[in-house]
């Protein structure tokens, strides 16, 4: 059986092409908030937020939200929300699922099938989130993570590469955009924390590949909804236009 489910929001303050992001105003809120409303409403029974930064954490608390610090040197944020779900005490048979502090727009919905999935089948070790969408969408852009799986469902491959390959004579096949959201049980974590990064993720620099190596299994749930990503200032503006295209009042 399955214990209870949190979910636990990495929100470095940092960014490589976007410093401050998470803190970043969209429609009179911190992405930061956006973001943990759309957990709080989920079926989730804990929310906290993981971050490196007090600024970070005075938004949180400004807004009633709940934050702990954690180490400003983690090299992922898998490894910050294990520091996370160490200091909220996450038992081994829990589920913790990880949403980016970036998506603003994530579907509540999706949230919840993704808990659903591993409530439902507790010998699950991992879940994720993938999209199917046309080939020529997704592109060869390397910041679109493109992921295949298996009969079962479970995952064979990620790659920043289009997988799969349509080689000229071949029939197509539908291909599938991987969102950055994931689930697992409390041990599965600090396992997956613990393994050396592998040959595979060092190539391609995603860190799913180190479970896939490790025989951990990655089952994937499909969505056929969408969401958007905030890694630049130009990502920014486009969630701004789409709330103002599904919520009144906003335009």
């Amino acid at each position: 059986m399955s214990g209870k489910t949190f979910v636990i929001i990495p929100a470095r303050f940092g960014s490589t092409r976007f410093p401050g992001k998470v803190l970043a105003e969209l429609h009179g809120k911190p992405l930061i908030q956006w973001v943990y409303e759309k957990a709080r409403d989920s079926v989730a029974d804990d929310v906290v937020v993981a971050t490196d930064h007090p600024r970070v954490m005075a938004a949180v608390t400004a807004f009633g939200g709940k934050a702990v610090m954690t180490a400003v040197d983690h090299p992922s944020g898998t490894d910050r929300i294990c520091e996370a779900a160490d200091k909220i005490g996450c038992g081994d048979r829990d589920i913790i699922v990880n949403i980016q502090g970036d998506e603003p727009l994530l579907p509540i919905s999706v949230i919840n099938d993704l808990i659903a999935m591993m409530r439902e089948n507790p010998g699950l070790e991992m879940g994720t989130v993938a999209a199917p969408r046309p080939r020529a969408e997704i592109g060869p852009d390397p910041n679109r993570v493109k992921v295949i799986f298996g009969a079962d469902g479970a995952a064979i491959y990620f790659s920043r590469s289009m997988i799969p390959y349509l080689r000229e004579g071949g029939e197509d096949t539908p291909c599938y955009l991987h969102w950055g959201i994931y689930a697992y049980r409390g041990d599965v974590l600090r396992r997956f924390v613990r393994l050396p990064e592998g040959r595979l993720e060092q190539c391609e620099k995603l860190e799913q590949l180190r479970a896939l190596e490790n025989g951990i299994r990655i089952q994937v749930l499909i969505s056929e909804l969408e969401s958007i990503g905030v890694d630049t200032p130009a990502d920014l503006e486009r969630a701004r236009r789409k709330l103002e295209e599904i919520l009144p009042g906003m335009n």
